[in-house]
C-alpha cells in the first residue's frame, strides 16, 4: 500500500486540498469542526487496504483548501456542489460518503440531492435531522432551548468575536476543545454547550492535566498550524448559515435518506445527548439503517478515540454497499 497521497482538485469554482490512498470504489470522508483533513489519519489506510478508493478533503475554509471571504459562500448548497464536482473531477461514477460533526450535514445533503452520485452514508456523533413543512427557523428553536444561558451556537454568530477568543491561543483553544468533548473528560470537566450569560466559549471547555491517549503533542503540533494559518472563520461560518440553509432547503421537507446508513455516536457525546429524539427517529427516516451504534466510553472524536471499532463499523457497510 502506497503512502497516503496529497494534491489539490479544482471544484466548484475552489481549489480544494485532499488526502488520498488506495484503489476501487470511491469513498469520500468530510470532517467536523474544529478539524481538517487529519482526523481521518486512523481511517483512510485501513479503509484503502479494504479496497477502496479513500479521499479525505479539508472543506471549504480549512486547512489548505480555498476559504472564501462572504459567509453566505458557506451555505449547504455549495458545500455539496463541492463534494459533488469533487467525484466528477476524481473521474468516478459513484462514492459512498462518511461524515463527522460538521461533515454530517454535508453528507446527507449530498445524499439526498445526488442519490445518483452517493449510494451509501456514515454518520458520526449528528444523526440525519429531517426537514418539516412546519418546522422554524434553526437559531429560534435554538434560542428557545438557551433560555436564560448561551447556547454555543448562538454565541458563535456575532462576527470576529469568538475568532478572537479561538485564535488568542490556537494551541490552548484546540487542547481544552478535543479534550472536554472526548470521553476522557470527567464529568466536571466536559464541554458545557449551555454556559452562563456572563461566560465565554472557552470557559465551557477545561484544561486537561494530561493529553488523552488517542491525542498527543504532535497531533496538536499538526492542528495549530494549520488553524494558525487559517483561523477559526471558515469553520465557524456554518454555524453562521444554519437559518440560511433552511431558507434554501425547504423543497427538502419530508425526504428520508434511502441510501444503505449507518449511524455511530459516543455514550458521552454531547451531540447524540443534544439530538437523542432524532437518533429514535433514525429507522424511520432512514429505511435501509444498516447498524445503529453507541460505542461505550467515548465523546465526540469518534473516530480518533476509538479508531478500531470504527474502522470494523465503516467497513462492513463500505463493503457489503460495493457489492
Amino acid at each position: 500500500m502506497q503512502a497516503i497521497n496529497h494534491r489539490f482538485i479544482e471544484t466548484n469554482s475552489i481549489k480544494m486540498h485532499i488526502a488520498e490512498q488506495g484503489r476501487g470504489n470511491l469513498v469520500i470522508l468530510c470532517h467536523g469542526f474544529p478539524e481538517c483533513w487529519y482526523a481521518w489519519r486512523h481511517q483512510i489506510s485501513a479503509i484503502a487496504e479494504a479496497g477502496f478508493h479513500v479521499v479525505a478533503p479539508d472543506l471549504r475554509g480549512y486547512g489548505q483548501t480555498d476559504q472564501p471571504k462572504s459567509v453566505e459562500a458557506y451555505n449547504i448548497l455549495q458545500l455539496t456542489s463541492d463534494i459533488v464536482g469533487l467525484v466528477h473531477a476524481l473521474d468516478h461514477e459513484q462514492a459512498m460518503i462518511v461524515g463527522h460533526d460538521q461533515g454530517a450535514p454535508l453528507a446527507w445533503h449530498c445524499a439526498l440531492l445526488r442519490p445518483d452520485l452517493f449510494k451509501a452514508i456514515a454518520l458520526l456523533s449528528v444523526p440525519y435531522r429531517a426537514r418539516t413543512w412546519d418546522s422554524s427557523p434553526p437559531t429560534e428553536i435554538l434560542k428557545r432551548m438557551a433560555g436564560e444561558q448561551q447556547l454555543y451556537v448562538l454565541y458563535f454568530q456575532e462576527l470576529g468575536k469568538v475568532e478572537a477568543e479561538l485564535e488568542g491561543n490556537v494551541r490552548r483553544s484546540l487542547r481544552r476543545m478535543l479534550y472536554s468533548a472526548s470521553g476522557d473528560a470527567p464529568p466536571e470537566k466536559r464541554w458545557r454547550f449551555l454556559f452562563d450569560k456572563s461566560e465565554t466559549f472557552l470557559d465551557s471547555v477545561a484544561e486537561p492535566e494530561q493529553l488523552p491517549s488517542w491525542l498527543n503533542e504532535q497531533d496538536l503540533d499538526f492542528l495549530t498550524q494549520e488553524f494558525e494559518r487559517t483561523g477559526f472563520r471558515g469553520g465557524l461560518a456554518r454555524y453562521r448559515n444554519l437559518d440560511r440553509d433552511w431558507e434554501l432547503t425547504s423543497f427538502l421537507s419530508g425526504a428520508k435518506l434511502q441510501q444503505p446508513a449507518l449511524f455511530i455516536g459516543g455514550e458521552f457525546d454531547t451531540a447524540v445527548m443534544m439530538n437523542q429524539d432524532l437518533i429514535n427517529q433514525l429507522e424511520t427516516t432512514m429505511p435501509n439503517l444498516r447498524k445503529q451504534v453507541l460505542l461505550p466510553n467515548t465523546g465526540h472524536w469518534i473516530q480518533q478515540e476509538r479508531p478500531t471499532e470504527v474502522n470494523q463499523l465503516l467497513i462492513k457497510i463500505l463493503v457489503h454497499s460495493a457489492s
